[in-house]
């Protein structure tokens, strides 16, 4: 409002006030709230996470995407266009990144079924009791385990996998490095299908699988991007081959990476897709469980040839380790007869 006075010749002189200082305020502090998701939204498109912290907070895309509608309520409520039309393209960005998880995008495809069961023991301590009702309630064609260590390959024997399962390739330690392979059907191991790599056991083996097409199976877990890792879990995406014309792979375990990394989305790019962003399971957490707090991200995973069929994921609290297992049935391409 501004300021009035009687002037000598009549009439009122009314001398306009100064713009106020609380649209200037309301302006920044709306920019303040629209930016940090601007920028997460053009690092998590264009791949730009640098570092390790960083690396490990693009794992919370999800929760950033539905956070960024309330800098977007601020600048619409405001009537801030411009700082409005950022937050909507900003929303929009991450919204399309995140929401393909949710709604699913596969078909039906004809093929012989396999059954995948992966899971990380955490040094060997998950519940055998809970392992070996999973396996047999889905029937599993394969049990991928990352953190195996000889201990829990004995008591998951003496539970019964031995007659289940008596095929396997197997690198157990007692540490986070022992990883292993349980089949139903033969396996043959592969043991220059991974350059050496910095890190876990990774092995990898041939799975003869009755009436399918020739199938390799990769047991999956690279270090965490923390720190000094950083450029070790950069090697083993670099390593994962590309699909192969000839062999069916699949590639299943605790990726330590969400579908929002760089690296992992170049994997896919390579001729893959996950199993549970195919069938609208794909923000299901894994990781951590079995805490106060629930599981908040997706960092275990079966990633499965484009010509492999999902026909349905489902994920598993087990009580003992701090990751969930993930159930993936399939349909791998038939062989020649």
């Amino acid at each position: 409002m501004g300021v009035s006075a009687e002037s000598p010749i009549g009439g009122t002189i009314v001398t306009p006030a100064r713009p106020r200082r609380r649209g200037r305020t309301g302006t920044t502090l709306t920019w303040l709230a629209v930016t940090p998701f601007a920028a997460w939204a053009v690092t998590r498109l264009a791949g730009l996470e640098r570092g390790s912290i960083p690396t490990q907070l693009m794992t919370a895309t999800p929760y950033a995407a539905a956070g960024s509608l309330v800098p977007l309520l601020i600048a619409a409520l405001g009537r801030r266009r411009a700082a409005a039309a950022v937050a909507l393209l900003t929303t929009a960005a991450l919204g399309f990144s995140v929401l393909p998880r949710w709604f699913g995008t596969a078909e039906a495809t004809a093929g012989r079924p396999l059954r995948v069961l992966s899971v990380n023991l955490l040094f060997g301590k998950a519940d055998t009791r809970t392992i070996m009702e999973l396996v047999r309630a889905y029937d599993a064609d394969v049990l991928n385990t990352q953190e195996l260590t000889p201990g829990a390959v004995e008591e998951l024997d003496l539970a019964g996998l031995k007659e289940l399962m008596p095929h396997r390739v197997l690198q157990a330690e007692w540490n986070a490095s022992g990883s292993g392979l349980f089949s139903r059907h033969p396996l043959r191991p592969l043991p220059d299908a991974l350059p050496p790599l910095p890190g876990h056991n990774m092995p990898v083996a041939a799975l003869a699988l009755p009436g399918a097409a020739p199938v390799e199976f990769y047991d999956v877990h690279p270090v965490p991007p923390l720190g000094a890792k950083l450029a070790d879990w950069h090697a083993v995406f670099d390593a994962l081959p590309a699909a192969s014309a000839d062999t069916v792979r699949i590639l299943a375990g605790d990726f330590n990476a969400s579908l929002d990394h760089a690296p992992m989305r170049r994997l896919l790019a390579r001729g893959y897709k996950d199993a549970a962003d195919q069938v609208g399971a794909g923000l299901i957490p894994t990781w951590p469980a079995n805490r106060r707090m629930p599981p908040v991200i997706t960092i275990d995973h079966v990633v499965v040839d484009e010509r492999v069929g999902v026909r349905a994921v489902s994920v598993h609290d087990v009580p003992g380790t701090d990751h969930r297992a993930v159930f993936a049935e399939l349909s791998v391409p038939y062989g020649p007869a």
